[in-house]
């Protein structure tokens, strides 16, 4: 989700556009989020990456075997 669509409930405005404190704090608080890079994944697709890594481990663990 970004700023764009976030409207402040404080001063009915954009965050995006950062009128009042509360925005702002809000919008510099979604941008830290935004440089973990596994903020943007869900739980249902961490889960997929999870079982999907464990399946080719278990895959190269039986070839080498």
């Amino acid at each position: 989700m970004t700023c764009d669509h976030l409207v402040c409930a404080n001063c009915a405005g954009r965050v995006s556009d950062g009128r009042c404190p509360v925005c702002r704090a809000h919008r510099a608080r979604m941008q830290e989020q935004q440089q973990n890079p596994f903020a943007s994944l869900s739980p249902a697709a961490l889960l997929a990456l999870i079982v999907g890594l464990l399946a080719v481990a278990m895959i190269a663990r039986q070839a080498l075997a």
